[in-house]
C-alpha cells in the first residue's frame, strides 16, 4: 500500500494490480491535488477503505483476490462511499457486474485524470447538468446507470462499445481521429486497425438495426468518424430525414 500519511483521510482509494499503471496513475492524481492511497487487491481494498476511510474508491476490473464487484458490495455494506469501477479490456463482465452492485460509474482504464476529478470533487455525485443523461438526436445514454435508449428502445451494448459511442457523443458532429479513439479507449496508439473499426461497425449497427436510430457515425477518409445527428434528429421524429416535396407546375 503507497500513498499519503499526513494524518488526513484521503480522497481516493486506487485499487490497481498493475503497479506501473498505479504508479503513473498516482503521480497524475497526486498532481491534481487528490490525496490518494493505492493498493492493489481486493481483500487489501477492503482493509484500507475501513482503516483510511477515503472519500472514493476506484476499482479495477478484473481485480484479484476478491472481485470488484463483491468489493463494491461490501463496501456499500460495511462502509458506504462512492465507488467507481475503471473496465480494463478484459475486465467487462465483472465491472458490469460491479455497477449492478452499486458502483455509480464505468470510467476508462487506463484512467483518464481529467474525467474522474470532478467526479471525486463532487463525492461521488456529478452536480451538474451533465450528471444526466447524455442526449445526442434521438439517443440517450446514462453513463451512471449503463444505459442506452434510442426512440425509447434499450440498445445493449458491452463495455468497450458503451465507451465508444459516449466518447463521439460527447464530440457530437466533430471529427474524431482514429488515434484520439484509440488513446482515449485502449490508452495507446498502438492497437491493431481493424479493432477500432469492428467496435465503430458493431455500435453503428446496433444504433441503426436494433434502435432505429436517425444519427449515424460517419467514416472520414483519412481523419476519422463523426457522429451526426441533424437538428431533425430527436425523439418521436422520424427515422429518415425530412425530404423537400419537388415542386410542382
Amino acid at each position: 500500500m503507497s500513498g499519503p500519511d499526513n494524518g488526513k483521510d484521503p480522497d481516493l482509494l486506487l485499487a490497481e494490480p498493475d503497479k506501473h499503471l498505479a504508479a503513473k496513475t498516482l503521480a497524475r492524481f497526486e498532481g491534481a491535488g487528490v490525496r490518494t492511497v493505492v493498493c492493489h487487491d481486493g481483500a487489501e481494498a477492503l482493509l484500507q477503505v475501513g482503516a483510511c476511510h477515503p472519500r472514493a474508491v476506484l476499482l479495477s476490473a478484473p481485480l484479484p483476490v476478491v472481485s470488484a464487484d463483491r468489493v463494491t458490495e461490501l463496501i456499500a455494506r460495511l462502509h458506504p462511499v462512492p465507488v467507481l469501477v475503471g473496465a480494463g479490456p478484459e475486465g467487462a463482465e465483472e465491472a458490469t457486474a460491479a455497477v449492478a452492485a452499486g458502483a455509480i460509474a464505468f470510467v476508462i482504464r487506463p484512467y483518464r485524470t481529467k474525467e474522474i476529478v470532478p467526479l471525486l470533487l463532487s463525492g461521488g455525485r456529478e452536480e451538474d447538468s451533465a450528471a444526466g443523461p447524455l442526449v445526442v438526436g434521438d439517443i440517450e445514454l446514462d453513463p451512471e446507470g449503463f444505459h442506452v435508449h434510442v426512440r425509447g428502445r434499450s440498445v445493449q451494448l458491452p463495455v468497450r462499445e458503451f465507451m465508444l459511442l459516449r466518447y463521439l457523443m460527447e464530440n457530437a458532429s466533430r471529427v474524431v481521429s482514429r488515434s484520439e479513439l484509440t488513446r482515449a479507449l485502449w490508452g495507446t496508439e498502438s492497437l491493431d486497425s481493424n479493432t477500432l473499426t469492428v467496435h465503430i461497425r458493431r455500435v453503428r449497427n446496433k444504433l441503426r438495426e436494433d434502435g432505429k436510430s436517425c444519427c449515424t457515425i460517419d467514416a472520414i477518409r483519412g481523419m476519422g468518424y463523426r457522429l451526426e445527428c441533424g437538428s431533425w434528429c430527436s425523439e418521436g421524429a422520424p427515422a429518415e430525414p425530412p425530404t423537400t416535396p419537388m415542386p410542382t407546375g
